[in-house]
This record gives C-alpha cells, structure tokens and sequence, in this order.
C-alpha cells in the first residue's frame, strides 16, 4: 500500500496513533488466535475393511506398507498432539484404547486393528506417550445409491457427468493413480482442493437428484451432513484445555467437515498440515 507523507505535524500524530491503536489491535488478535486449542486435522483413507462406495487399494498386512504407514505416524508426532482422535465410534472407545494398550506392550508387531487407525494412530500415540485414545465417529445410515433407487426429474446431466469423470477437475490429485507411494496418496488427499472435493463427492452432488416434487438426494446429503455434525460435537465433548493439541485421523471426508466447521470456530485452529507431511 503506498502512503502519501504530509508536512503538517498534527496529521503526522493522528497518524502514529491509528497506526498504534492498528498494531494494538493486531496483537489482540494474535494473541486470541494463540488461545485456541491447536488441531491438526489429518485426511486419510481407510486402510483396512470398508462399507466406503470407493475404497483405495491397499493391503494392511503387507510389510512394506506397513512400514510406510509407520513413517506417516514419525512425520505427524512431530506435531506433538496431546489428545488424538479417530474414526472409530464414542461407543467402541474402550476396546479402541484395549488394542491401544496392547500395541504399546508389543509396537514391534503391527496393529491394524480399525486400518489406519492401528497403524497409524497407534503409533503417534506411542511415541507422544498419550494414555488414551478417543472415538469420536457416529454411525449414520447413509445411500450413496440414491439415484439408482428412483428416476432423476432434477438433473440428470450434471449428476452422471460428474459421476462418469469424478477427477475432471482434479486430475492432477487423482489418488487412484497407479504407482503412488502412501506419502504422495496421503498429500493429495489433504490437498484443500480434494477436501472441498470429497465434500462434493460425498454430500453436495445429490442434491441434484430428486423425483419431479421430491428432496430425496438433498435428503440424503443432509444425512452425511448430519453424521459429521454429530462427530464436531464428539469432539466438542472432550475435556480439553488450551494446552492441548489434538490430532484427528478420520477418513479425508470427515476431515474436510471438520475443517469447514473447525476454521469457523472460536476454540479451535487447524494447523497447515503439510507443516507436518513433508
């Protein structure tokens, strides 16, 4: 911004104190953005068994990528989270941390109890020396399937046109590309372009499917938006302090809700999480 400099003193002064009251002002910010609890909100894939309609190729017991996934959970625990949270239901939070307790005994042999959640999770956990785990998912009826079930009077066109190239517009964070490493997966996916693309993908394109005088696929995308509210509100359940910092695992479209509700939130901040998957 240019700044025209005038001679007269009196204007001078007015100036030096707006840019006072300015700076102020901008610390008081700085300083509100300090108190909020720090998140760091990591997309992934599931890893292991999924009810997900397209589901990435990977094999949980296989040693290589086992390992990978070990390197994964090294570059995240430099984040240094206190609290971490995955996509396992509130409900099942006992046996989550009673295999948590036993790849703690035995880090040397593998979990991969819940895919990612075992091994990678896990394995943060281990080397922050958290004591606990918690689940925050809610389990939700969801059809995926809804333009099958009836004839689509909204927009056919759009719907299918998406369905038929889902990475158009993304083609170069397809993560269904052959020869990618689980690192290279990973950061497509938290690539802010695919979160706002799973939000689409998952939710959002329904609603362009409907009977002549129905809601059916609005209705349906409501369902997920549903579910992800009702896990941001598992999170808000927990008992944190400022203190903390808390790591989610969760599949990427979970995570591109969470960010959504997360970066308008007056308790938390989502930290940049390529800081951490380098």
């Amino acid at each position: 911004m240019k700044h025209l400099i005038f001679i007269t003193a009196l204007f001078v002064l007015s100036c030096n104190e707006k840019t006072q009251h300015t700076a102020q002002g901008n610390l008081q910010e700085d300083s509100q953005e300090s108190d909020k609890i720090k998140v760091l909100n990591f997309a992934t894939f599931h890893m292991g068994n999924t009810s997900d309609s397209k589901s990435v190729e990977f094999d949980e017991q296989n040693r290589k990528n086992q390992e990978d996934a070990k390197k994964i959970a090294q570059m995240i625990s430099a984040f240094g989270p206190t609290v971490i949270c995955v996509e396992v239901p509130a409900s099942e939070s006992e046996e989550l941390n009673t295999e948590y307790t036993k790849y703690l005994k035995s880090p040397n042999k593998a979990s991969t109890y819940y895919g990612e959640v075992g091994l990678v999770a896990f394995e943060v956990g281990r080397i922050n020396n958290v004591e606990k785990l918690y689940g925050i998912d809610y389990r939700l009826e969801y059809n995926y399937n809804i333009n099958n079930d009836l004839k689509n009077e909204i927009d056919s066109a759009t719907f299918n046109n998406f369905q038929s190239n889902p990475f158009a517009s993304i083609p170069e964070l397809n993560i269904f590309e052959e020869g990618l490493s689980l690192a290279e997966k990973l950061s497509r996916m938290n690539h802010p372009k695919f979160l706002d693309f799973l939000i689409t993908a998952n939710a959002d394109i329904l609603t362009y499917v409907g009977s002549k005088n129905g809601y059916e696929g609005a209705d349906e995308a409501a369902e997920y938006y549903k579910r992800n509210l009702r896990i941001y509100s598992n999170l808000n359940r927990l008992p944190l302090t400022k203190k903390d910092r808390v790591f989610i695992l969760s599949g990427g479209s979970h995570t591109a809700f969470l960010n959504e509700f997360m970066q308008r939130s007056l308790k938390y901040e989502v930290v940049n999480t390529f800081d951490y998957l380098k």
